[in-house]
């Protein structure tokens, strides 16, 4: 399994709640791709979400991510980490 760094624009004004439903959407579903979400984080701001998950590949979870309505505008692979 690879680790992934996905980048959702579009999204200001998330609250927390609206950020934690999301999360818990893609929680739902991801053991049918073999996903695992671990974190995600927002900026209401700039309506920019980051979601950190390992997965077989960044199509699976794109996938997910589309089937709970809200697919990533990138996904990055994220091989190295100190």
């Amino acid at each position: 399994m690879s680790k992934f760094m996905d980048v959702h624009r579009g999204m200001s004004g998330i609250s927390a709640e609206d950020l934690n439903q999301a999360h818990q959407a893609d929680l739902q579903i991801q053991d049918e791709e073999g996903v695992v979400f671990e974190h995600a984080w927002a900026d209401p701001e700039t309506g920019v979400v980051y979601c950190l998950s390992e997965a077989p590949t960044a199509d699976a979870v794109q996938r997910i991510h589309q089937r709970a309505g809200h697919p990533a505008d990138e996904i990055h692979a994220v091989s190295l980490e100190v």
